[in-house]
C-alpha cells in the first residue's frame, strides 16, 4: 500500500519558515468554511467542477508515495485550464504574512502541476487564489499564469526537499513492519475472552468496520485492542492508529502496553499528546508570541529538532517532548503536533477528534482511510460529546469590563465600550421578552439568533481590537469574554434539530445555553474521518443505547465478552428493605447505616461506599460516624488534585491492620480508572440507583428521546445512572484472585427495569429482605471463600 502524503501537508512542511504565530481564533469552523466554499463555487460557469481530487505517485527509495489533494475548483475549456483555491479567514488579505501567502500559493501551484500532468495537451494553467475575509465578507482574487516547466521545477524542488523525510518515514515504516511480523503477544497466555476480543478487533480493522465492544473488567482491554491493531498495521491494513481516551490514567496504560511490546522487539513511533496548558514551559506563560524564544524562529529550528527526536526515540511521551523542545528551543505543544505527523500511534484525548473547536485539523479535515480509531472507556463519550457541542454565555462579565474600560481614556477603549453596550442590549432584549411573560426561565427549539447576530459582530470587532492592544490584565479579561462569545457563535453555526436553547434569569444575570441533546450525528461524522473504529468499555449495556447515542446505530457491529473471572468470586446483594428516593432518605438513614456496618463488620478490610451526590454522602457519613466512631474513614473531596487523589488511594493497603471505609461519589474520580487489587479492596456498597439529579436540561434530553424512540427516562436518567453503578462496582474484582461483596442499597435494583441491565457475571445476585438475612449471607460468603482458599492450599 502506497503511503499517502497530503498536498497541504507537503507544502506546509517544506515551505514554512520563521516564527510560530498562533493562529487567531476564527469563526470559520470547518462546517462554516465548507458553506462559504459552496456559496462561492455555486456561481461558477458550467465548465467549473468543484472539489476535484488530484494525485500523483512518486517513487523514492523503492517506496511509492501518493501525493494527493482536493482542488476547490477546476475550470476546463478548449482554450485553457484554471484552478481556483479558496481560503477563508478572519484576517484582512493585506494582513496575511508573507509565509502564509507563500503557503497558499504553494498549495495551488502543486494542484496546477498535477492538473497539467493529467492534461498533456496544455502547456500552461491559470491559478486563482480566492480569499474570503469572514469578518467583512470581503473577497480578494489574485490570478497568475504558470508554464508547465515552471510548475514542474517547483514540484520537483518540493519533493527533493521532502525526500529526506519521505525516506525517513519509509525506513521507519519498513523497520516497523519487519518488527511486527514476529511480534509475540506480550503475556505467556491469553486471558479468558482476550483472544476472541483481539480477533474481533483485527477482523473489524481488516473490514474497515465500526465495532462496539463490552469487555468486563479484567479482560485486558488495552492490550487486546492495541496488539491486533499493531498486527494489522504491520500488514499495511492501516497506516496510523489513534488511541483516544477520556483520562490521563488510561493514556498511561496505553503507553505501558506499547512499552511492553517494545521490549519484545516492536519498533514503532508512538506519541502522547498533552493539552497546551499542561505542557507549555513556565517561561512561556503570559508572554506574547513575538517575545517568546520558543516561538520566534520556531520553523527555522523545527526540522533539526524533528530529525534529532525521530532518529533517537520510539515511545514519545510528554517528558520526551519537553526534553527535545528544551534542547532545540521550540514550543513543546506545537512540536508535539508536528512530531505526530511522523508517528504510527497517537495517544490523545477525545477532543482531538470530536471537539468541533479544537480537533486536529492536520489529520481530520477530510477522510483518510489509512487512519483507524481505538476509543477507550467510550461510555464517557456520551456526556463529553454533549458538552463539546453545547455552549453557554452570560452577561455577568459585561458590567465589570465596562467599569474597567471607563478608567482607560483612549479611543480604542471608547470603541470597546460601545461594542460591549451593544452586547448588553442584546441580553436585555432577551430578558425583557421573558419578563413580559413573567418568566425567569425559557426553553426553545429555536436558536438564539438575535443574540448570535450581536455576538458575531462583537467578535468581529474584538478580533481587530485585540491586535492593537498591549498585554495587560484588562486585555486578558476581554480575551476571556471574547473566547466565550466566540465559542457560543461557533456552536451556533452547528445548531440543528438536536438542539434546545435554555435562557435563565437570576439576580439580573442572563444566561443562555445552546444545549446539544443528541450528538450522535456529530460523532458519526468524526468517526467517518477514518477507516473505522473500535469503541470499547467495561460497561456498554444495553449495547443498543450506546450505539444510538454514539452514532453507530445503523452502521456498526457489537460484541460482548463474558467476565474472565468466576462469577461466584463476588456476591451481588440487593437490599429490598431500603428506599433511597429523595422523600425516603431521612426514613432510610438508620437502615442504610446498619447495613453498611453489617458489610464491614463481617471481615476486616478495605471498603468503598458510593453515593449519588456529595450532600447525600455527607448525610450518611455523619450518621455512620456518630453510631460507629471507632471505624476508620476517609472521604472523597470535591476537586481533588493528583496528589490528593494518590494520597486517598495510598490509604488502601494490602493486609490492613484495621478496617478502612472510603466514602465516594458515583461518577467521580474513584468510581472508575482505579485499580485496588487483591485485599486492597474487598467490598463495595452503592447507595441508590445513581440517577442524575432532576434538572431542566436532563428533562429536555428525556423529552427529546421520548419523541425519538419512547425511551426518554431511560436515556436521560436510568442508563447514565446505571453506568455509574456498574463502573463503581467494577472497582472490586480486578484479577483472578480477587473476591468480595457488592452491596446494592436500593429496592429498585431488584425490579425488572434494573435486573435486565445486570451484566452476565451478576447472574448470581441475591435479594436480601432483612438485616438479619444480610448478616447471614455475608458471613456465609466469607466462610465459603475461606474454605475454598484452604482447599486450594491443601491441594
Amino acid at each position: 500500500m502506497a503511503t499517502r502524503v497530503g498536498i497541504r501537508q507537503l507544502v506546509e512542511f517544506v515551505l514554512r519558515k520563521g516564527d510560530l504565530v498562533e493562529s487567531k481564533d476564527s469563526q470559520n469552523t470547518a462546517l462554516a468554511g465548507a458553506r462559504i466554499h459552496r456559496k462561492l463555487q455555486s456561481g461558477r460557469s458550467s465548465d467549473y467542477e468543484s472539489e476535484v481530487y488530484l494525485k500523483k505517485v512518486v517513487t523514492m527509495n523503492g517506496q511509492d508515495y501518493v501525493i494527493s489533494g482536493r482542488a476547490d475548483g477546476i475550470e476546463t475549456k478548449d482554450d485553457g485550464l484554471l484552478i481556483e483555491e479558496i481560503k477563508t479567514s478572519d484576517q484582512a488579505f493585506e494582513e496575511i504574512s508573507d509565509n502564509t501567502h507563500d503557503l497558499y500559493w504553494g498549495q495551488v501551484k502543486v494542484y496546477g502541476y498535477l492538473l497539467l500532468q493529467d492534461n498533456p495537451d496544455f502547456d500552461e494553467v491559470t491559478l486563482e487564489l480566492t480569499y474570503f475575509q469572514v469578518t467583512k465578507e470581503k473577497i480578494t482574487r489574485t490570478k497568475e499564469v504558470f508554464k508547465r516547466a515552471e510548475l514542474t521545477k517547483f514540484f520537483n524542488d518540493l519533493i527533493k526537499e521532502y525526500e529526506y523525510w519521505l525516506t525517513l518515514r519509509a525506513d521507519m515504516r519498513r523497520d516497523r513492519n519487519d518488527s511486527i511480523k514476529e511480534l509475540p503477544f506480550p503475556f505467556p497466555e491469553f486471558r479468558t475472552g482476550q483472544h476472541e476480543m483481539a480477533g474481533a478487533v483485527y477482523k473489524a480493522i481488516s473490514l474497515q468496520k465500526r465495532l462496539f465492544i463490552e469487555a468486563p473488567t479484567g479482560t485486558g482491554k488495552t492490550i487486546s485492542t492495541l496488539f491486533p491493531a499493531v498486527k494489522a498495521m504491520g500488514e499495511d491494513k492501516i497506516e496510523r492508529l489513534f488511541y483516544l481516551t477520556a483520562k490521563q490514567s488510561t493514556r498511561h496504560v496505553a503507553e505501558e502496553a506499547i512499552a511492553m511490546m517494545a521490549k519484545d522487539g516492536l519498533k514503532l513511533k508512538s506519541i502522547t499528546l498533552t493539552a497546551k496548558d499542561k505542557i507549555r514551559f513556565p517561561e512561556e506563560q503570559d508572554v506574547a508570541p513575538e517575545d517568546n524564544p520558543y516561538m520566534v524562529g520556531y520553523y527555522d529550528r523545527l526540522k533539526p529538532a524533528l530529525k534529532d527526536l525521530l532518529t533517537h526515540e520510539e515511545l514519545i511521551t510528554k517528558t520526551v517532548i519537553e526534553e527535545y523542545a528544551h534542547k532545540h528551543t521550540v514550543d513543546p505543544f506545537e512540536f508535539s503536533l508536528d512530531t505526530s505527523l511522523f508517528c504510527d500511534v497517537i495517544i490523545c484525548d477525545y477532543n482531538y477528534l470530536f471537539d468541533p473547536l479544537v480537533y486536529l485539523q492536520r489529520f481530520f479535515t477530510e477522510r483518510n482511510l489509512e487512519n483507524f480509531f481505538l476509543i477507550d472507556e467510550v461510555h464517557n463519550l456520551v456526556s463529553r460529546s454533549r458538552d463539546m457541542y453545547s455552549a453557554t454565555i452570560s452577561n455577568a462579565a459585561i458590567t465589570p469590563l465596562l467599569k474597567k474600560a471607563k478608567t482607560i481614556k483612549t479611543q480604542p477603549s471608547e470603541d470597546l465600550q460601545k461594542e460591549l453596550k451593544k452586547v448588553r442590549r442584546g441580553f436585555k432584549r432577551l430578558s425583557d421578552s421573558l419578563e413580559e411573560e413573567q418568566l425567569t426561565e425559557q426553553m426553545s427549539p429555536d436558536p438564539p439568533e438575535s443574540l448570535l447576530r450581536v455576538l458575531r459582530k462583537f467578535t468581529d470587532f474584538i478580533t481587530d481590537w485585540m491586535a492593537q492592544q498591549k498585554p495587560s490584565d484588562f486585555l486578558t479579561s476581554v480575551q476571556d469574554f471574547f473566547f466565550d462569545c466566540l465559542t457560543f457563535v461557533k456552536i451556533g453555526n452547528l445548531y440543528d434539530d438536536s438542539y434546545q436553547t435554555r435562557i435563565v434569569i437570576e439576580n439580573r444575570t442572563v444566561t443562555v445555553k445552546q444545549l446539544c441533546l443528541d450528538p450522535s450525528d456529530f460523532i458519526d461524522k468524526s468517526l467517518n474521518m477514518g477507516a473505522g473504529a473500535i469503541l470499547f468499555s467495561a460497561t456498554l449495556s444495553p449495547m443498543s443505547y450506546y450505539q444510538n447515542v454514539l452514532g453507530g446505530l445503523d452502521n456498526s457491529l457489537a460484541y460482548q465478552l463474558p467476565s474472565p473471572f468466576p462469577p461466584k468470586h463476588q456476591a451481588i446483594l440487593v437490599t429490598q428493605y431500603i428506599r433511597t428516593t429523595y422523600r425516603e432518605r431521612e426514613n432510610s438513614e438508620s437502615a442504610i447505616v446498619a447495613s453498611l456496618y453489617t458489610l464491614i463488620n463481617a471481615k476486616k478490610g478495605n471498603y468503598l461506599f458510593f453515593f449519588p451526590s456529595y450532600g447525600y454522602l455527607q448525610q450518611i457519613k455523619e450518621a455512620f460516624e456518630a453510631v460507629h466512631p471507632g471505624v476508620k474513614t476517609t472521604v472523597q473531596a470535591p476537586a481533588m488534585n493528583n496528589e490528593e487523589r494518590e494520597s486517598f488511594l495510598d490509604q488502601f493497603q494490602k493486609d490492613p491492620d484495621e478496617t478502612l471505609v472510603g466514602f465516594c461519589v458515583l461518577g467521580g474520580i474513584f468510581s472508575e480508572g482505579i485499580d485496588l487489587r487483591g485485599d486492597r479492596l474487598i467490598g463495595v456498597a452503592i447507595v441508590s440507583v445513581g440517577l442524575p439529579g432532576l434538572s431542566p436540561e436532563n428533562n429536555l434530553i428525556k423529552d427529546y428521546y421520548d419523541k425519538e424512540n419512547g425511551k426518554g427516562f431511560a436515556y436521560a436518567y436510568q442508563l447514565p445512572g446505571m453506568n455509574n453503578v456498574l463502573q463503581a462496582a467494577g472497582r472490586l474484582i480486578r484479577s483472578s484472585h480477587d473476591t468480595g461483596i457488592i452491596l446494592l442499597l436500593d429496592q429498585r435494583f431488584a425490579s425488572r427495569r434494573y435486573t435486565e441491565l445486570f451484566p452476565p457475571h451478576w447472574q448470581y445476585y441475591q435479594r436480601i429482605r432483612t438485616l438479619d438475612q444480610l448478616s447471614a449471607t455475608i458471613d456465609n460468603f466469607w466462610n465459603q471463600t475461606e474454605d475454598t482458599n484452604e482447599n486450594k492450599a491443601d491441594s
